[in-house]
């Protein structure tokens, strides 16, 4: 199904499950009030019975059997709620308003019962209403039944059935109201996710979603779907990028492999022997070419590798070894150079990281470090472990550094400032350090360097910051 179709049907299908989950809540709601009602009258029924019951039991217990006759006889007068049987031993019918008792069992003691019996309403017509009572066992043997109407109960909890049921016809009006309210403000939050997917679809990468601000779901949604667009357009961007730079560094190099090969031909075809020098020029082309390739793949496993959250290959070892293994490999080609070189570098630095890639990285930019400064400055190593437990590695330069605006500009994939074109390079090697901080869960940052050194510029602070290892 696509996306637009499903977008449409959503909130008709919302407004549905909106109404039944609300006609369910209020239909448990009324259910409740219903049987609660119900039981509450027959605890208050059963309570007066228990009360009537007492008293009668009371006139039997202080003044005997002719006293109870007497009293129930007064009872049945006044046509009270109640219903009266008293019985002698053997069952048969004393004084009550019963022709029998509706309790069949005399041997048992008491017993609770409801049952129908037939009565006459104000109007004179026949009623089948129920009675809740019970029967007990006098001290003499006697029976004695008492119970009471539940006519006016049973009219109770016909009213209360009556509005339940215009209760619920309420309740779902406003349950559909409610969806209707909730889908259409869906269906507009849906019509713009969906505009917004209908112009990317059609090539629009700028366009985003209009969050409201309202902290609800839909903003949430919208919000990521920006980011992801965001990064959408970043990543195009950076492939554009890329595509244009590759072109542009790569074209000297194939240029001059062809002009080698060609020179080559012509002189294999003079009889003459430079031609083989033309072409170990020409392999040599296309090994720097291959290297650029072949850092870019590296980028690209590393990149991968962040994108999983786990580093690739890890081993624990004390980054200080490696610092001074960098050291002493930089020194003489720094020396060379006329640069003065030095380390500074702490012992217990352990961390989990691939050494291979972090030796790669460090020889990055401490070769940047070389290659961009002057005759005559300064190139420092450092190794330590800062104040928040992390472990850092920083090459500081006498150089011309790197303009505040650029420093996030340089790690991108072939990003070669101006005055660098002239150097050899593919623009790749500050993208590889951040590419093999990112797989290790740590960063790069760039600062300007020591300030003026003499005749030279404000030079660069290059810091690589990884996470110490566990334990």
């Amino acid at each position: 199904m696509k996306l637009p179709s499903l977008l449409r049907r959503t909130p008709f299908r919302l407004t549905l499950l909106f109404l039944a989950m609300f006609a369910a809540a209020a239909s448990a709601i009324l259910g409740y009030v219903y049987v609660a009602s119900a039981q509450e009258a027959r605890v208050r029924a059963e309570a007066a019975v228990r009360s009537e019951l007492d008293a009668l039991k009371g006139v039997y217990d202080q003044r005997g059997p002719a006293a109870l006759n007497s009293a129930m006889i007064d009872r049945l007068l006044t046509d009270g709620p109640f219903l009266y049987v008293l019985m002698d031993r053997d069952g048969s019918v004393i004084t009550g308003s019963l022709t029998a008792s509706p309790v069949t069992d005399y041997t048992a003691g008491e017993q609770w019962i409801t049952y129908p019996y037939t009565d006459t309403d104000p109007d004179g017509r026949v009623t089948r209403p129920q009675a809740r009572g019970v029967q007990i066992r006098l001290s003499g043997g006697e029976m004695l039944f008492v119970a009471r109407s539940m006519g006016d109960t049973e009219a109770y909890l016909a009213r209360l059935t009556q509005a339940l049921w215009a209760a619920m016809g309420i309740v779902l009006l406003l349950g559909l109201a409610g969806g209707l309210l909730v889908s259409r403000n869906l269906e507009r939050s849906m019509t713009r996710l969906n505009k917004v997917v209908g112009a990317v679809q059609d090539g629009d990468l700028k366009a985003r979603v209009a969050v409201r601000n309202s902290g609800d779901e839909l903003d949430e949604l919208g919000q990521g779907l920006n980011v992801m667009l965001d990064r959408m357009e970043a990543s195009m961007a950076s492939i554009r990028h890329a595509g244009d730079a590759i072109a542009h560094d790569l074209r000297s190099p194939l240029t001059r492999m062809r002009a080698k090969l060609e020179v080559a031909l012509i002189d294999a075809e003079a009889g003459k022997v430079d031609g083989v020098d033309a072409l170990q020029i020409a392999l040599d082309e296309a090994d720097s070419l291959l290297k650029t390739f072949n850092t870019v793949l590296a980028i690209a496993r590393l990149q991968a590798a962040a994108g999983s959250g786990r580093t690739p290959d890890p081993v624990t070892f004390d980054a200080a070894d490696l610092a001074a293994d960098m050291a002493e490999l930089y020194e003489p080609a720094s020396e060379d150079k006329g640069l003065e070189f030095s380390a500074e570098i702490e012992r217990g630095l352990m961390i989990d990281a691939n050494r291979p890639f972090l030796a790669q990285a460090l020889a990055n930019i401490i070769d940047n470090a070389i290659k961009y400064t002057p005759v005559g400055g300064a190139v420092m190593l450092r190794a330590r472990r800062r104040s928040s437990g992390e472990i850092e590695f920083s090459v500081t330069d006498t150089g011309p550094g790197v303009p505040e605006e650029d420093r996030e500009r340089v790690i991108q994939r072939f990003v070669r400032l101006d005055n660098s074109r002239t150097e050899p390079g593919s623009g790749l090697g500050l993208s590889l350090v951040g590419a093999v901080m990112e797989a290790h869960g740590g960063r790069i940052t760039l600062d300007e360097g020591p300030g003026a050194y003499g005749e030279f510029g404000p030079g660069l602070r290059v810091a690589l910051v990884l996470p110490a290892a566990n334990g």
